[in-house]
This record gives C-alpha cells, structure tokens and sequence, in this order.
C-alpha cells in the first residue's frame, strides 16, 4: 500500500465523507473511491460501510485504523525530520571523476543536489593515469574511481555501475578490423606506460601485465594524461584499452574502438579518504547509496514487467 493510500484512507476514516476528505487532500472523490476499492479488494474485506447518507468503518477497517494511524505518524515525522536535517546541512564538497564517468552517475548527482539544496557540490575532473593523488592529497573530498581500490587508507562505496573493456587503437593496426579481440591478444599489442603511481591492482584492471597464458603483455610510450593517450594511439605507438563509454564520447577520424569479449566488466565506486572527518562525506556516500538501492530496485522491476 503506497503512503499516499494510506493518507487517503485515514483521512476517510476521520472525515467519514469521500467529498469532505477529496477536499481535504486536494484529490477527486472518484480518486477516494478508487483507492478504497482498490484497498477492499487487496485486503479482502470491506473497510467500509457506504449507504446514500453515511459513511461507517466496518470493524476491519476499524482494527486497519488503529494499527496504521500511529505507524504513518511515525513515517511521516520521520520524513519530516530527515528534510529538516537536510535543510541544516551546508557546506562545499568537491567531487571527483573521471572525464565521461561524470555524466554516468549523473542521477546520484542530481538526486544529492534535490536531498541538501544547500550544500554547494564542486566539480572537477580527475586524471586518468593519476586518479588517486587528488583525494590524498585532499583536492577532492570523494573521488569516483574504477575498482579495485585496496589501498588501507581509503574507504570504497557501493558499486554505482560496471563498464565493458574496449581497446582504443589507430584504424591502420593490424586488429583494427576485427569484431572483438581477446584477453590472449594483448600479448601481441603494445600498451601505453603510466608516467604516475596508479596502484598495479587498478592498472591491470584495464592493462593486464600478462595474458592468461602466462605471455608478458608490452608496455610503450610514457603518459601522463588521456590526451597523451590518445595522442600515442594516433601515431600508432601504442593501444589504450578503456571503459566502452570512450567509444561514443572520444570519436574521432581514423580512431576504432575493439570490444574486449572476455575481458571481466569494469566496476565504478567512490572512494574517499577513511581517516577524513568531513560530515559531508558521509552524507554523500549515504545518499549515493540511496540512489544505487533505488536504481537496482528499479532496474529489478522493469526486468520482472
């Protein structure tokens, strides 16, 4: 039963006159009606009894009354308190990500925004070789970083979306025609070097250093942006691999994005200094997993409809 059907229904059980309690909730009688019904029906008794001039809770609508009055109480002032806690929350908090991943996780952004209007939320961009040295060094307060992040002192959130693997390569390589390309083939490219100190567990999350047959997997020109990884691809020294959003976001002539069939999907998180007691931090990160339950339970709904 949604809380608006349990208002319309208490409301009714108070005012016992569907033109009184439309009026009173701002809604139609038929509206009243409706859900009534629609409360009988899934109930399986009557709630109430409706003649031409009255109006009387039968007593399983009488029992439904007491045990649910002082339960929407509770919700509504519930709600009413965390809003107004909203509302105390200020602040600046800067946020991190990196280049295209800014607009996946654009629903989390929007939805902390409408949650603490007054908190004022930086954006700034992260550099790809480099995504962890901005939140050491407290340029961003939350970053939002691929997995895996297993460094002692940052705190890693709830999952917020995966990405397939693509390689990024010049139209003339020899692979460049090819509908997809395997985790073995790596052993026959050659892979842009980080020029930064990205942990080994999160390079090999896009760059293996081995193929799974055991073949070392070459690394060439030093990088210290993706522009300069791009630059590298074009002039045919080297490949990047990527997350798949590149592809639609990073077109340009003579470039050709090859999806990596067995490659395991990229996973996307925020990170945050553990030891950092901003209380924004965590007001984010509860409201960023707020929007991921919410999108998984949606998503779980459109696949069971």
């Amino acid at each position: 039963m949604e809380l608006r059907d349990i208002e319309i229904f208490l409301t009714l059980a108070e005012e016992l006159h569907f033109g009184r309690t439309a009026q009173r909730l701002h809604v139609t009688p038929s509206r009243v009606s409706h859900v009534i019904k629609k409360q009988e029906r899934r109930i399986g008794t009557a709630l109430f009894e409706r003649t031409s001039r009255t109006v009387r809770l039968t007593p399983a609508g009488d029992r439904l009354y007491q045990s649910l009055r002082p339960a929407y109480q509770q919700m509504t002032d519930a709600i009413e308190e965390a809003a107004a806690a909203a509302r105390d929350v200020t602040g600046t908090l800067t946020l991190g990500t990196i280049g295209i991943q800014g607009w996946m996780i654009d629903h989390v952004i929007s939805d902390f925004r409408n949650r603490y209007p007054t908190v004022r939320l930086q954006h700034r961009d992260i550099n790809p070789v480099d995504p962890l040295t901005p939140l050491r060094a407290g340029e961003v307060d939350v970053a939002h970083v691929w997995l895996p992040v297993r460094e002692p002192d940052l705190t890693v959130g709830r999952i917020t979306h995966t990405s397939p693997i693509v390689v990024a390569m010049v139209a003339t390589h020899p692979y460049a025609g090819r509908e997809s390309i395997g985790l073995e083939d790596f052993g026959d490219l050659t892979f842009v070097s980080h020029d930064s100190p990205i942990p080994a567990s999160m390079e090999q999350t896009f760059q293996p250093f081995r193929t799974p047959s055991g073949r070392l997997v070459a690394r060439g020109p030093l990088v210290t942006s993706w522009d300069d990884q791009l630059k590298a691809v074009m002039s045919g020294d080297a490949v990047v691999a990527a997350a798949a959003e590149a592809a639609r976001y990073y077109s340009r002539p003579g470039l050709v994005y090859v999806p990596v069939r067995d490659a395991p999907a990229c996973q996307w998180a925020f990170a945050w200094r553990t030891a950092d007691q901003n209380p924004l931090i965590r007001t984010f990160a509860s409201a960023a997993e707020a929007a991921a339950s919410a999108a998984t339970t949606g998503a779980a709904g459109e696949q069971a409809g």
